[in-house]
């Protein structure tokens, strides 16, 4: 498999315009604005276990469930960011609120290490009684993850030594040997952190749970049949009918089709790829590359939204791409994100970089606002202008999603083994790797994702031989590249969407990347029935929307593209401190003539008018409009 390791992010120096200014909105209002929200909705207070349990702010729902079951899932997230955040730049205030918690969490801590603050306040005598809903392991595995990246920013392990005895209570507790309960989490996600653990301290009793886990899933007799049993239940009755919800419907590697839940299946699906990375396990490796096909050709959309479905926040039948009602929650493509950059490092292919790239940009970035304190939960493709951020959520677990990747986005530009550097993200960065065994400084310079003119400067302590391996996206056409001024052969040179030079690189060289990025009209199969007959704008990694506020006279869903108008690039620097937007000729479909008709024999008269296009992820910045991305084409 492959050998390359991501840089840290805290090792990548965020240095373009476009990536600085995201890192700097969730440094200032993203992080404490979200502390702020965590105190007024009670999940903070939560942590001190008061005595009596106030009433429920969230009251049970028809499945007598409600979401304050995970609240320490959404602590465990904002440390995670926060923590992030301090790896950019330290923060007494920040430091001292996560102490604060820490404080909270080792006095709720019960004395054989479980800590749930849900079960220790309400419902002691329950805990580890309903794994299939109440997400006991989901949110120790948030917490998990705050722990851990708080300890590499800071070298504090309070909170890391407290969920450690957590996770050993946790091990004595779930396993095949007797005494132990077979069981594993409804909402998959300890297992992403028990692997984290495991790299952390180099204990391989962390993988081997974490593959406990992903091996036991789906095995006969089900676990979650069993449990409800236990309760009293019958599991005919499990609200979701199916265990393909919580893709435990039969164990993983007979697994070929991606059903249900969408952010517990990228979660899995995550998972497995690690696993299949650190144990070389080739069977896992090929249910992620199966699994990886079936989603990509038939179950994403263009914006990398995954999940049409708010009825299960996921997966429903191949083609089912509505666009208005499109659910394609905001954590499920930080998820995507997550397993794409997986599956790219057990095997260099520019398909999965691809797939990050069109995540990063489009599905995650949408879900938070240019203030950095308002944020989109689903993420539609049309709308008719009454969708529009929310200051939270009921369930703010996209949230935090949205912070903790932007503040860790520079780990997913480069990766490095002994003898290469492979660039995946462009955008401004610098890093130094160590190359065959030298020091190597590097720096990527360009306005990307605005422009495609990318430089990359190479810097080693001594002259050095190694490989450079610059990714080439799948959209890009008519490429070309330069060493020091040189041209270079990128079609003889391109191998799995990578431009690879090996060569004995001295301080001063340099690469120039030209990535041409025109724009392009974009057709769905014809199978996704709602898109039939529109076209969908898209320039380099970005996909396009029409917005009312861009486009006044009426709703955008009236507005038609001529197939043979020409769609012109224009820079505009008085929009949201500098963007690229699309125009063309179009045509406004009328309805003045109408009257009262609702239908008539003629058709609707038609004028002449001009669209205009931006980013997805910009759209309902500017107050509520009518939106669209799939556009009539006359």
């Amino acid at each position: 498999m492959n050998e390359l390791k991501p840089v840290r992010f805290v090792d990548v120096a965020l240095e373009g315009q476009f990536w600085r200014e995201r890192l700097e909105t969730v440094l200032t209002h993203t992080i404490p604005s979200q502390h702020v929200q965590l105190g007024k909705h009670g999940i903070l207070e939560s942590l001190t276990l008061p005595e009596p349990p106030p009433p429920l702010r969230f009251p049970r729902n028809q499945h007598n469930f409600t979401v304050q079951v995970f609240w320490d899932s959404d602590v465990g997230k904002w440390i995670e960011a926060a923590s992030y955040a301090l790896s950019h730049r330290r923060d007494a205030d920040v430091e001292a609120k996560i102490e604060a918690i820490i404080d909270d969490l080792e006095k709720a801590q019960a004395p054989d290490g479980y800590l749930n603050c849900w079960y220790l306040q309400r419902e002691p005598d329950k805990r580890w009684t309903n794994l299939r809903d109440n997400h006991e392991l989901y949110n120790l595995g948030h917490l998990l993850e705050g722990a851990i990246a708080y300890f590499l920013a800071t070298g504090r392990r309070r909170l890391l030594d407290i969920l450690e005895r957590y996770v050993e209570h946790v091990r004595e507790t779930f396993g095949p040997n007797p005494g132990q309960k077979r069981g594993y989490c409804g909402h998959q996600e300890i297992e992403l952190a028990l692997v984290k653990l495991y790299r952390l301290t180099g204990a391989r009793k962390h993988l081997d749970l974490a593959a406990y886990f992903i091996n036991e899933r789906g095995s006969q007799p089900h676990y979650f049949d069993q449990e409800a049993i236990a309760r009293g239940e019958k599991p005919k009755d499990f609200w979701a009918k199916s265990y393909e919800y919580n893709q435990s419907h039969k164990p993983v590697r007979e697994q070929t089709k991606v059903v249900g839940h969408a952010v517990r299946a990228m979660y899995m699906f995550s998972a497995m790829a690690d696993l299949a990375a650190e144990l070389d396990d080739k069977s896992l490796k090929r249910t992620c590359e199966v699994l990886w096909s079936d989603v990509i050709s038939s179950k994403i959309y263009i914006t990398s939204g995954l999940g049409p479905a708010a009825a299960n926040e996921g997966f429903t039948e191949d083609y089912d791409l509505p666009n208005d009602t499109a659910y394609a929650e905001t954590c499920a493509s930080v998820a995507l994100i997550f397993w794409a950059q997986r599956m790219l490092h057990l095997d260099l292919d520019g398909r999965y970089a691809d797939v990050m790239e069109q995540a990063l940009f489009n599905g995650a970035l949408t879900g938070l606002s240019r203030d950095g304190e308002h944020y989109f939960y689903s993420n539609p493709l049309d709308s008719d202008g009454r969708h529009s951020r929310w200051a939270w959520h009921t369930c703010p677990c996209c949230t935090m999603n949205a912070s903790r990747l932007i503040a860790s986005v520079g780990g997913y530009f480069v990766s490095a083994s002994n003898d290469t550097v492979a660039f995946h993200l462009y955008g401004g960065i610098s890093t130094t790797v160590t190359a065959a065994g030298t020091k190597v400084f590097l720096r990527e310079t360009s306005a990307y994702p605005f422009s495609g003119s990318v430089k990359i400067e190479i810097g080693p302590e001594s002259p050095t031989e190694f490989t450079v391996k610059l990714r080439v996206p799948g959209w890009a056409k008519g490429v070309s590249a330069s060493i020091n001024g040189e041209p270079v052969d990128v079609k003889a040179a391109v191998t799995n969407g990578y431009l690879s030079i090996t060569r004995s690189w001295r301080a001063g060289d340099s690469i120039e990347l030209d990535l041409p990025m025109p724009a392009e009209r974009v057709y769905a199969h014809p199978a996704v029935k709602e898109n039939v007959g529109r076209v969908a704008l898209k320039r380099g990694p970005l996909v396009y929307c029409v917005e009312e506020v861009d486009n006044p006279g009426g709703r955008v869903q009236q507005l038609q593209l001529p197939r043979n108008a020409e769609v012109a690039v224009k820079s505009r620097g008085d929009l949201f401190d500098g963007i690229v937007t699309l125009t063309a000729s179009a045509e406004r479909v009328e309805a003045k003539d109408w009257a009262n008709n609702l239908y008539r024999t003629t058709p609707p008269a038609r004028i002449e008018s001009e669209l205009t296009a931006l980013p997805y992820y910009l759209w309902n910045n500017r107050g509520g409009c009518s939106m669209q991305v799939w556009i009539c084409e006359a």
